[in-house]
């Protein structure tokens, strides 16, 4: 089974590929792909991070949340 972030990272590379690949033939001046590179990358680590690290709450987690609050 493909991981769910897999398919993501693959179009960001391609599109990111063509985005600098446009970038230098255009006269390589101020390196503007940096702007979709940075935001879409913070992106596809918190899908990551949401998929690999994040557990699900379990009815024992919210059980033990209202013990807590309870005076």
């Amino acid at each position: 089974m493909i991981p769910a972030p897999f398919p993501h990272v693959v179009v960001y590379l391609v599109v990111n590929a063509f985005l600098i690949s446009i970038w230098a033939v255009t006269g390589a001046g101020y390196f503007w792909p940096a702007w979709v590179l940075g935001g879409w990358g913070m992106g596809l680590v918190l899908h990551a991070w949401e998929v690999f690290m994040r557990r699900p709450v379990t009815d024992a987690d919210v059980e033990a949340e209202l013990e807590r609050q309870r005076p």
